[in-house]
């Protein structure tokens, strides 16, 4: 049998860690007292300064979200592009040609659509079915070179263009706008002949003059004639045409007179002495 000191004695033994657990939990309580107290009573700030906080911060999320830009649907015509020392002495087109006509002109059997030569307001045949087969066999004709050819703008009515030139001249100006888009009743694509054309899945040269430097716009520079088109603003022929050099707006007049006007490198302008 145990004797009663063996009992004092265990009795002493076990209080003893019970004395250094409530040492230990109080000095526990002290630091945990005073940390607050460092960081002005707020415990999720506390708490955040020990790093145990789960929260994370989303101010990086937040600032990566204001900067990614906005997607752009393309255009149907280019804005103006920075071209020092052009020389616009012939470029605006429309002194004298103010007044839209009763009739659509035509020069040996071609209709015209130009600065000089605008278009009824009432003038609304819709896209050429003769020019859309044409270029729907050019289109087939590039696939085997690798090219998806897409014909983004075709006929545009007299309201529509109304549109459009006033969005473009609210935006850059009348002088500047005149440079790369038509004044409703001047524009070819209200003849329904008049095709811009780029490349599928490469929309960011969709009416843009990087078009031209592309593999598939070189192509159709080089192709077009031989399904009837013309390439109608050509590089360098602003104050001829008056407008910009535009490589992907073309322009169907029939394969013969597309050959002439090719093998000659003039435009239309200049080949019926507009």
């Amino acid at each position: 049998m145990q004797s009663r000191y063996s009992l004092l004695q265990d009795k002493k033994k076990k209080k003893w860690p019970y004395i250094v657990s409530g040492v230990i939990v109080g000095l526990l309580i002290v630091i945990v007292v005073g940390w607050i107290g460092i960081n002005g009573w707020n415990i999720e700030k506390s708490i955040n300064a020990l790093g145990l906080s789960d929260k994370k911060e989303n101010t990086v999320a937040v600032e990566k979200t204001e900067e990614v830009p906005v997607k752009e649907e393309p255009v149907v015509e280019t804005p103006v592009a920075e071209e020092p020392e052009v020389d616009l002495s012939g470029a605006k087109g429309y002194e004298g040609h103010e007044t839209l006509p009763a009739e659509p002109t035509y020069v040996e059997g071609v209709l015209i659509a130009s600065k000089k030569y605008p278009l009824p307001s009432t003038y609304a045949p819709g896209e050429s079915k003769e020019a859309r087969a044409a270029f729907e066999k050019m289109a087939a004709e590039a696939t085997l070179s690798g090219y998806n050819l897409v014909a983004f703008s075709t006929y545009r009515s007299f309201e529509y263009q109304t549109s459009l030139y006033d969005r473009y001249v609210n935006n850059d100006g009348q002088d500047a706008a005149d440079r790369y888009s038509a004044r409703p009743g001047y524009s070819e694509h209200q003849t329904g002949l008049a095709f811009d054309i780029g490349e599928q899945h490469f929309e960011q040269h969709f009416a843009r003059e990087s078009f031209g430097e592309t593999e598939a716009g070189k192509w159709i520079a080089a192709n077009a004639y031989k399904y009837g088109f013309i390439m109608r603003y050509p590089n360098g022929k602003e104050k001829i045409t008056g407008y910009m050099y535009e490589p992907w707006h073309f322009r169907y007049v029939g394969e013969e007179l597309a050959g002439k006007i090719y093998d000659a490198g003039v435009t239309l302008e200049e080949y019926f002495d507009l």
